[in-house]
C-alpha cells in the first residue's frame, strides 16, 4: 500500500507505523467501551495530505483503526481530524458513514464553514471541532470565539490540543465559550513542571468549577519516565477527582510524531493505575463517552 504522499513528503518528519500487537488487558472492559481519541490515514492517494503539517504519518487506515479497536475491547470509537488533512474531514467522514452505531467524529473547520455543511457534518456523526496550535495544518484560538458560536446549537463541544501553560492567559475568554471545552491530552504539559504550575491549577478550576472535560490520553507526551509513566498518575489522579463524570480516556492511535512507537494496549492499562475503582472506570470508558458524543443506547447484545 503506498503513502499518500505530495511532493514535499521527503522534506516532513515520517512518523512510525503503530505497533500490530496490543498489551492485554489488566482489568476487564466493560461492555461499551469508547476511545475517545484516536486518528485515521488513508492508504490511497485520494486524499492530500497539507503541506503546512508537521509530520508525514504512515497509512493508518479503517481496517487496521477497527483491528486496534476490536483487540482493545473498544464497542465504540471518537476519530479526530488529523493535523496534515487540515479541514480536509473527507476520510474521516467516509470511515464514519459505515459506522454510524459505533463511532462518532471530531472535526477540524474554519469559522466561514455554512450551516448547511454543519449539519452535513453532523448527520455524519460529527459531535464536536478541534483547534489545535501545536501542530501544522491545525486551525487556532483566533478564531475560537466566532466558531463556538457556530456550533453551540448543534450541541458540539470545542476540542483543544494546547499547551496549558497558556491557559491562565486564555481562560477569560475560553470560560465564555458557549459550548462544552474538551482538552486534549491532560493538558500537553510536561509533568515535570508541577502541579503547582498556574497552567495545572487553572485546568483544575475549569474541570471542577466550569465543567470542562479531559482526555486521559498521551501520557507519553508529557512524561519524562517512559513505558509506565509513573510520574504522570498523580497528574492523571487529580483530575479525575476533580470530576470523574466528565474525564474520558483516549488511545492517541497510531501515536503520531513520537521518537519511540508505544503499546497502545499499555495506554489502557494505565487505567488500572490511574483509577483503581471499577465503578469510575465504567464512567470514564462507557457513560462519560456516551453523553458527551451522543451515542444511541447500547443494545442488548452491547451490554
Amino acid at each position: 500500500m503506498s503513502v499518500p504522499h505530495d511532493s514535499v513528503v521527503r522534506s516532513i518528519a515520517l512518523c512510525l507505523p503503530p505497533l500490530d500487537s496490543v498489551e492485554p488487558s489488566r482489568f476487564s472492559v466493560p461492555p461499551g467501551a469508547c476511545d475517545t481519541h484516536a486518528h485515521v490515514v488513508s492508504a490511497s492517494g485520494d486524499y492530500p495530505f497539507s503541506p503546512d503539517r508537521s509530520y508525514t504519518p504512515p497509512p493508518a487506515p479503517e481496517e487496521k483503526y477497527l483491528s486496534m479497536l476490536n483487540a482493545m475491547g473498544m464497542g465504540r470509537g471518537v476519530l479526530v481530524q488529523i493535523s496534515v488533512y487540515g479541514t480536509d474531514n473527507r476520510y474521516m467522514l467516509d470511515v464514519l458513514s459505515r459506522h454510524p452505531d459505533r463511532l462518532r467524529g471530531v472535526a477540524v473547520v474554519d469559522a466561514n464553514i455554512d450551516d448547511v455543511e454543519l449539519q452535513r457534518l453532523h448527520d455524519a456523526g460529527v459531535r464536536g471541532v478541534r483547534l489545535n496550535v501545536l501542530f501544522g495544518g491545525g486551525v487556532g484560538f483566533d478564531i475560537m470565539d466566532k466558531l463556538a458560536a457556530r456550533i453551540a446549537p448543534l450541541g458540539w463541544h470545542m476540542q483543544f490540543l494546547m499547551d496549558i501553560r497558556q491557559l491562565p492567559e486564555l481562560m477569560p475568554r475560553m470560560s465564555q465559550l458557549p459550548c462544552p471545552v474538551v482538552i486534549d491530552h491532560m493538558g500537553h504539559m510536561p509533568v515535570a513542571e508541577g502541579m503547582s504550575h498556574p497552567g495545572f491549577q487553572a485546568l483544575l478550576l475549569q474541570v471542577r468549577d466550569h465543567d470542562w472535560w479531559v482526555k486521559l490520553s498521551g501520557a507519553y507526551r508529557i512524561s519524562d519516565q517512559p513505558d509506565d509513566y509513573p510520574d504522570v498518575t498523580p497528574w492523571a489522579q487529580a483530575l479525575v477527582n476533580a470530576a470523574p463524570d466528565r474525564m474520558l480516556w483516549g488511545s492517541d492511535w497510531p501515536h503520531v510524531a513520537i521518537p519511540k512507537m508505544v503499546d497502545t494496549g499499555r495506554m489502557l492499562n494505565l487505567l488500572a493505575d490511574w483509577v483503581p475503582d471499577a465503578a469510575q472506570r465504567q464512567k470514564i470508558l462507557v457513560d462519560n463517552p456516551a453523553r458527551l458524543y451522543d451515542f444511541p443506547p447500547l443494545r442488548s447484545r452491547d451490554a
